[in-house]
């Protein structure tokens, strides 16, 4: 049978080829996650939120006592009466 002499190196690459630890070197392109596009009902519930925001603040700009569900409440109300059809 023929002698066979390995160095080192050459002994390692052959061990981790075979065990399957050299993993292939793959460049990985990263996306950028695309944003979803607000839809016509979302751009009106926030003009109209925007609108009734300061009915339901202090003078002070913190929210009066269920301020921010009432005028969560009045937005949807008035984002849904300004619809166009």
């Amino acid at each position: 049978m023929a002698e066979v002499t390995l160095t080192l190196e050459e002994y390692e690459a052959l061990r981790d080829l075979a065990m399957g630890v050299a993993a292939p070197i793959i460049d990985e392109v990263i996306v950028a996650p695309v944003k979803r596009k607000a839809s016509a009902a979302s751009k009106r519930y926030g003009l109209a939120f925007k609108k009734v925001a300061s009915d339901f603040k202090l003078k002070n700009g913190s929210w009066k006592k269920n301020g921010f569900r009432n005028a969560v409440r009045a937005a949807h109300k008035l984002a849904k009466t300004n619809r166009k059809l």
